[in-house]
């Protein structure tokens, strides 16, 4: 085509230069200034046409290194964007690592306060004494204690969640955590059946440290769908107290002090009023990390609040059926009968004083809900609105390593998984 297309040009530069030429010729020039004039314009046809053609060239070659520059800016944009992503994956890389290395030292420190708890377990010999007040048969009680035992070791321990919802919305906003063992023919015994057993055969801290291990599990699970929901976790006064467990227990806490905004630790009423001075101490330390504490099974509304305050108490949990008992009518104005000087309504501006929220547990129905509004409580607990649920195995494990705990070499000495 380029071929052609000069020829076409060259035909055309002949035809006007014979024209100038003959034009000449034909006005008295002669055959001399005919041909000069011929030549002359076939020189000023291919110098002009020397320069268009450069005049194109050079327009092609600076398109040509537009568009190498436009390219280089799209591959360099690409780079960065695939070095931003490489600089992320290796970020989230160290990041999982840094985790497993936690989580790792998790293990370990279960580990050993296992070791511990079964050397004094040992050293009690297998029969404990057990207390008259657990009642039901004495002699079933170490077969019940060999129960709860293996099921610790053998892992068939389950974590329970209760929701706790705002009033009156009924959105959830914490979840109440609960632990469930299994005998060997997959049978769920409930606490008040092994906690019998468990408390004077030295089980408590052990399903009190693995119940904090799997709350710390589920709320990493759900900080990853950053779902801002805190967790109540129970734990005993003997677990506060134990000299040997406690320091395993606050180094658990601070290697995940990030989670003291979630973590709730539950107390009842009882034990928190007859704590002493050890427990109130470690208390203090698991305040000191930002931990909150919540008191339940509340049997009288004429609290301490002031105690409350200074122990970083910041929930109560009141049974349904106690407030509604507790509210009655005199002239024409509603009170509360532990608190007969105090509006009923105004009850949860005098906890809120002391920074305490109080929460209704054990609604069962409807009613009660349009009853309990009166004390414009901020929270409801009960089947009403969802019953304890188990979590399957599945959603702890993508929130860390698997929950069974035990080595090979340590199932014979350990206490649980």
């Amino acid at each position: 085509m380029r071929r052609l297309t000069l020829g076409l040009l060259c035909a055309t530069y002949l035809c006007l230069s014979l024209i100038v030429s003959l034009t000449l010729w034909r006005n008295g020039g002669g055959w001399g200034a005919g041909v000069a004039a011929l030549v002359g314009a076939l020189g000023l046809c291919f110098a002009f046409h020397g320069l268009i053609e450069r005049a194109l060239e050079t327009g092609q070659i600076k398109g040509d290194v537009a568009t190498i520059r436009e390219a280089h800016r799209i591959l360099l944009t690409q780079v960065e964007a695939l070095d931003a992503r490489v600089t992320e994956i290796f970020e989230a890389v160290a990041d999982d690592a840094q985790r497993s290395d936690d989580l790792l030292d998790e293990v370990h420190m279960l580990e050993t306060l296992v070791e511990r708890m079964q050397r004094r377990l040992d050293e009690q010999g297998d029969a404990p004494a057990f207390p008259t007040r657990l009642g039901g048969d004495a002699r079933q009680a170490p077969a019940l204690l060999e129960t709860v035992r293996e099921a610790l070791t053998e892992n068939r321990v389950d974590l329970y969640l209760q929701p706790i919802v705002a009033l009156p919305q009924r959105r959830t906003r914490f979840y109440e955590s609960f632990s469930r063992l299994r005998d060997e023919g997959g049978r769920v015994m409930m606490p008040a059946e092994y906690l019998s057993v468990a408390e004077p055969g030295g089980l408590v801290t052990a399903i009190d440290n693995l119940l904090l291990f799997r709350c710390v599990q589920i709320v990493r699970r759900l900080a990853k769908q950053d779902r801002k929901i805190g967790i109540f976790c129970n734990v005993s006064m003997a677990s506060l107290g134990d000299e040997s467990f406690f320091p395993q227990f606050l180094d658990l806490l601070t290697a995940n002090r990030d989670l003291a905004g979630a973590l709730i630790f539950e107390l009842g009423q009882a034990a928190f009023d007859a704590r002493g001075s050890v427990e109130a101490r470690n208390m203090g330390k698991l305040a000191d990390l930002g931990f909150r504490f919540s008191l339940d099974k509340v049997t009288d509304l004429d609290l301490d609040w002031q105690d409350l305050a200074r122990s970083d108490v910041k929930f109560i949990k009141v049974g349904a059926q106690l407030l509604l008992d507790e509210m009655t009518e005199v002239d024409g104005r509603l009170i509360l009968r532990s608190l007969p000087d105090l509006a009923a309504e105004d009850f949860t501006q005098l906890t809120r004083r002391y920074g305490v929220e109080v929460i209704a547990e054990k609604i069962e129905a409807e009613r009660q809900v349009v009853d309990l509004l009166d004390l414009n409580l901020d929270y409801g607990q009960g089947h009403l609105f969802g019953e304890p649920r188990a979590i399957k195995e599945a959603v702890l494990s993508e929130a860390g390593p698997p929950p069974n705990l035990i080595r090979p070499q340590f199932v014979r000495r350990q206490a649980f998984g």
